[in-house]
């Protein structure tokens, strides 16, 4: 019985992990807010929305990519995805075979 009980709780475990883990990186997906912006321009330059309207939405938007940006710069560099690295050099050194030796 014991081993059903782990087996269950383990296995309960990873999938709360899973869904932990989706719900942080939706959170800390911007993409989704821009491509809304995006739509908002789009919907003021063929006047389906005022330019107040659009000024209401865009400091929502822009104040919710901040956020996004804050917990960017906040979190560990493990929780940050593979596009925020960026590689700035490269340090190699050689110091001799084995040949030198001999």
């Amino acid at each position: 019985m014991v081993i059903i009980d782990t087996l269950l709780i383990g296995g309960i475990r990873f999938v709360l992990d899973k869904v932990a883990a989706a719900v942080e990186t939706e959170m800390n997906d911007d993409t989704a807010l821009r491509e809304q912006l995006l739509a908002a321009q789009m919907r003021v330059e063929l006047g389906e929305m005022s330019e107040e309207a659009f000024a209401v939405f865009e400091a929502d938007i822009v104040a919710r990519l901040r956020e996004i940006r804050d917990r960017r710069q906040g979190s560990e560099p493990a929780a940050l995805s593979p596009s925020d690295y960026r590689i700035t050099g490269i340090e190699a050194s050689f110091e001799g075979g084995h040949d030198q030796d001999r």
